[in-house]
């Protein structure tokens, strides 16, 4: 049986919509983050990173969000979460994938814990760290829109749904509380605005966000 440990909107929402895009059965775990859970010895057993998710399948125990995604994808290759190995289509869910997760995601994860990047108590270093971050990912936001203004299909990879687009909505989510002047959120984009739209009809994130007891704003 494969296990998600998982807190509702972390890292751990795209693997969760890629479980219920494939209809495999699972159970989740929650690691209550508001208890310092991902911090304990028994969840550091299985990710030292103290960080969210984990996925168990089996023997094995996996970390990583983006990775998880590709083993789920690869599990149920039939389900066709990704296009196939050996095409040109493959080599750019590779590449907006791992863009995903080492360029934008990096960026929110300074929007949201400047503070790890400065000594205590530097206040003023944070924010301007937050600041910064934010204009980054506005810029980063804008070649999402602007991708899927380039070939005017559904989704990110063109006509084919695929785990991109499952991590994608995840990383747009993260910015419904944007303000001021330096990025706004996702979702006023004039192509990630329908997308997003797009992906909440989608049964499985639907689903996901139920299951998770995510309540509006969605995106």
């Amino acid at each position: 049986m494969i296990e998600l440990h998982y807190f509702p909107g972390n890292a751990s929402l795209a693997p969760h919509i890629v479980l219920q895009e494939l209809g495999l059965p699972f159970t989740k775990v929650l690691v209550d983050r508001t208890v310092q859970a991902h911090k304990a010895p028994a969840y550091l057993a299985l990710n030292p990173n103290g960080q969210i998710p984990v996925l168990r399948d089996g023997d094995l125990v996996l970390y990583e969000a983006a990775a998880i995604c590709l083993h789920l994808a690869d599990r149920c290759a039939v389900a066709g979460l990704m296009p196939a190995l050996g095409t040109h289509q493959r080599a750019q869910a590779y590449k907006w994938l791992m863009w995903m997760t080492n360029t934008l995601q990096a960026h929110l994860m300074h929007y949201f814990y400047p503070e790890r990047l400065v000594d205590e108590d530097n206040l003023a270093g944070a924010a301007q760290i937050k600041a910064h971050a934010q204009a980054r990912i506005g810029g980063l936001l804008d070649q999402l829109d602007a991708e899927l203004a380039r070939h005017g299909q559904a989704w990110l990879l063109g006509g084919d749904y695929s785990i991109v687009d499952a991590y994608a909505f995840m990383l747009c989510r993260w910015t419904r509380g944007f303000e001021g002047s330096a990025s706004a959120p996702a979702r006023t984009r004039a192509q990630l605005g329908p997308y997003l739209q797009r992906l909440l009809q989608r049964p499985a994130v639907q689903r996901t966000l139920a299951d998770e007891g995510i309540v509006a704003p969605l995106v």
